[in-house]
């Protein structure tokens, strides 16, 4: 199958899943914040924060199984979940391919999260730092509109949305705490 319509999907999936990536990304920042707001409760962050996180597996499914499903890149099955792409773009997609293993291994132990314990939940769960760098650096290397303006603004828009998230976490730990 190699169509206009599989690459727009692939495209579209990825821009869209770099978007999504950043949104959850923020959000569970934000939930492990000690600060809460009158008017936006905790529990509504962390649906959100699962809820985006699951839409991202999906999309990055769809992406994954669209790659291919197409012809046009001649990549099996099991390099979605190996690191072995074709060798003029070996780099790039194998971070695309650890991004996806990656986020496989989040959601998974977080739908087990009661099963694990915290401290192993919490491990495998801040490799979503990891996972979403690589998917920028997955974007950037292979993705067929990387240059176009429209394309850097959205990663822009996505890396200034974690960066500025995990700031202010780190500022809101630096402050000394007052006890009531």
């Amino acid at each position: 199958m190699s169509s206009p319509l599989a690459w727009f999907v692939i495209r579209g999936t990825g821009v869209v899943l770099v978007i999504v990536l950043a949104l959850s990304l923020t959000l569970g920042v934000a939930s492990t914040g000690r600060a809460a707001w009158r008017w936006w409760p905790r529990f509504v962050t962390q649906g959100l924060h699962r809820t985006l996180a699951l839409l991202g597996l999906v999309l990055a499914a769809v992406h994954v199984v669209t790659v291919v499903a197409d012809d046009y890149v001649d990549i099996r099955w099991w390099q979605a979940f190996v690191p072995a792409w074709p060798a003029d773009r070996e780099l790039w997609g194998s971070f695309g391919t650890v991004a996806f293993d990656l986020l496989l291994a989040v959601v998974v132990t977080s739908l087990l999260r009661r099963r694990l314990g915290h401290g192993a939940w919490r491990g495998v769960h801040l490799t979503s730092y990891l996972l979403f760098v690589l998917s920028v650096a997955h974007g950037l290397g292979m993705g067929t509109d990387a240059a176009e303006p429209w394309s850097l603004g959205v990663t822009l828009a996505a890396i200034a949305a974690v960066l500025v998230s995990v700031g202010s976490r780190l500022v809101v730990l630096r402050r000394p705490q007052v006890i009531r």
